[in-house]
């Protein structure tokens, strides 16, 4: 099942498997989302919940106990329910069950709100915690944007521009995308910029710490573009397939990181997770915004 919402400026459209967004369409009829060709990578936007990208052994202690959990938690993988559904605004909801309560043993709801607000699309996690023990958990999003956005430019046309000068660091993973415990410096160009280029992800995503809080996908002599703006992230991941000339680019907004190698996580104890008391609600608000 898949929900629209539009304005004058976008209309943008979600499916309820893992409230995925699954198109982001300018006036202009630009399409700005990856559209999920299975060659390259079969997703769009997936939402990353309650664990951001892999764990040590698919697996985490939790209460003093060993559970098992996939890539990127439950959220991509379960259908949510539309809560609500205006012209311009729709919010999608995921309540935990059986199922969720055999990987992740909390009582909980994860809403996503989707709302237009001019050319942008604003986003919304909420996560109650409906339990009577406290909540640890990750949040992310993962979209990708086509690149190129218009004909006549090539994937190498475009590049990163952040908003402000910044001196970012590279969190070190291994071959198997966990963490290796380094952090190096990632330099800009002019402290701002960064090109693109397809073997940037040769050794898998770039993910970035310190960095400045919004990032633009640009090109020089057009207007199409993309903006991300997440003040509430600390991480920055930018990723598509390793060694293919794939045309998109993730731009990943996390709260969290993955697990160390080489150990399984305890949620209690990983410094970055959210914790949240029972009876609580948290709220990260961050935002899509297109330049036509």
């Amino acid at each position: 099942m898949h929900y629209t919402i539009q304005n004058p400026y976008l209309k943008v459209t979600a499916a309820a498997e893992g409230a995925q967004l699954m198109s982001i369409l300018g006036a202009d009829g630009t399409e700005y989302l990856w559209q999920g060709d299975p060659a390259y990578w079969p997703d769009r936007a997936l939402n990353l919940f309650p664990y951001v990208a892999r764990l040590t052994q698919g697996s985490y202690y939790l209460d003093g106990q060993l559970h098992h959990m996939a890539i990127h938690g439950i959220a991509p993988y379960r259908a949510f329910r539309l809560a609500e559904h205006r012209d311009d605004a729709m919010t999608l909801e995921l309540t935990a069950d059986d199922e969720t309560r055999a990987q992740y043993p909390r009582t909980f709801t994860f809403r996503i709100h989707y709302r237009l607000r001019g050319a942008a699309l604003e986003v919304t996690f909420q996560v109650d915690n409906r339990d009577s023990l406290p909540m640890y958990f990750g949040l992310g999003g993962h979209p990708g944007f086509n690149v190129p956005l218009i004909r006549g430019k090539s994937f190498h046309d475009y590049r990163l521009r952040f908003a402000e000068p910044c001196r970012p660091k590279r969190v070190g993973f291994t071959d198997a995308c966990l963490l290796d415990g380094t952090a190096t410096p990632y330099p800009l160009e002019d402290g701002q910029y960064l090109p693109l280029r397809h073997d940037l992800f040769d050794q898998d995503a770039i993910v970035l710490q310190d960095v400045c809080r919004q990032v633009t996908l640009e090109t020089d002599g057009d207007g199409h573009g993309v903006t991300l703006t997440f003040p509430q992230m600390p991480y920055l991941g930018i990723w598509h397939m390793p060694h293919t000339d794939a045309p998109y680019v993730c731009l990943e907004p996390w709260c969290s990181l993955p697990s160390a190698q080489g150990e399984i996580a305890v949620l209690e104890t990983q410094r970055d997770l959210i914790a949240l008391a029972p009876g609580q609600r948290y709220e990260n608000r961050w935002s899509i915004a297109i330049h036509a």
